[in-house]
Formats: structure tokens, sequence, C-alpha cells
């Protein structure tokens, strides 16, 4: 898996794309939600094998999570905006692929087991055809016992500067167009 900083990276310039002017509560929420599949990994303490469809990188890496996160969010977070409304079905959106975004970068990853994505329609996992993103141990010791560097580098190549790259695009874009 890529880092919760990446995963909370991702969610930030996602923020920055979809929209500039924002409240805090909403920065707060893009760069938490696209970390959220990883509080699977407490499964690990009760017990639950990592190959379960309850275990790391099962139900809560697939595309119907994303989309409970994403509905839970807006009924929870943004209740100002009215269901049915234009605003609300893009804020849905974009929080429900920012969510989505977290099992996609895991899928380019070097490890593991793959993704559950379409859990619990079917319990196979997934893996990106190319997965040049170096994975991430889990836990703090043992990311620090060595991996640090190589999982950060990876993931500033793989993921940040296409992102950054994207975004400087997208400035620029609208200014061109003014």
């Amino acid at each position: 898996m890529p880092t919760i900083i990446t995963h909370g990276f991702v969610g930030l310039i996602g923020g920055k794309i979809f929209s500039e002017k924002e409240k805090l509560k909403f920065w707060v929420l893009s760069a938490l939600i696209p970390m959220i599949p990883d509080a699977d990994v407490i499964a690990f303490r009760f017990g639950i094998p990592y190959e379960s469809m309850l275990g790391h990188r099962g139900f809560s890496h697939s595309i119907i999570f994303a989309l409970i996160i994403a509905l839970i969010l807006m009924f929870a977070a943004f209740r100002e905006m009215k269901f049915g409304e234009k605003r609300w079905f893009q804020y849905f959106a974009f929080f429900f692929l920012i969510a989505l975004s977290h099992p996609i970068l895991d899928a380019f990853t070097n490890g593991g087991l793959g993704v559950g994505l379409v859990i619990p329609i079917e319990e196979s996992r997934y893996f990106a055809p190319f997965r040049p993103i170096e994975v991430s141990p889990i836990g703090i010791r043992r990311f620090l016992d060595g991996s640090a560097f190589y999982v950060l580098w990876s993931e500033f190549l793989w993921v940040w500067i296409p992102l950054i790259t994207f975004y400087l695009f997208k400035i620029a874009f609208i200014k061109f167009k003014k």
C-alpha cells in the first residue's frame, strides 16, 4: 500500500483540482477520506486473516465501500446541500473518487495479495497490470527500519509528480482560457 501520507495528498490535490475555494471542513475530509480504507489493519488485532473479505485490502478497498463512505459523508457532513441538486452530486462524485483512489493506488503497488475491488460481489483480489509503486510495510516500526526512503521516493515519482503536473496544467489552462 502507499503510505497514508500519499493517500492524504491525493485527496488534497484532488480537492485543489475540484475547487479552490472551500472551507476547512472540506480540506480536512479531503485528506482523511482516502486514508479510511487502511483502518482495516485493525482486523489483524481481531484475528481476521489478511485474505478474508474483512481483512486488509478486502471490503474496505471495494467500490461499494467507497460509495458508502461518500454517501455517509454527504448526509453527515454536508447536510446543507440538498440531495438531488447538481452541487450535491458533484461533491458526492468527488468524495467517491478520492475514496476510490485508495484501492486503485494500492493495486499499483508491488506487494500484498491484491485489492478486493468488487467485494462482496466477488471475493477476488486484483492488481494493476503495471505495479511500479513500492509497497509500504504495515506498521511504523517496519516502515522506519529501512524501507521509508524507497517507499516515499517511489510514491513521489509515481503519484506526487503526476498529480502536481496535472494540477499545474489545470492552473495554466484556466489562466490561458481567461
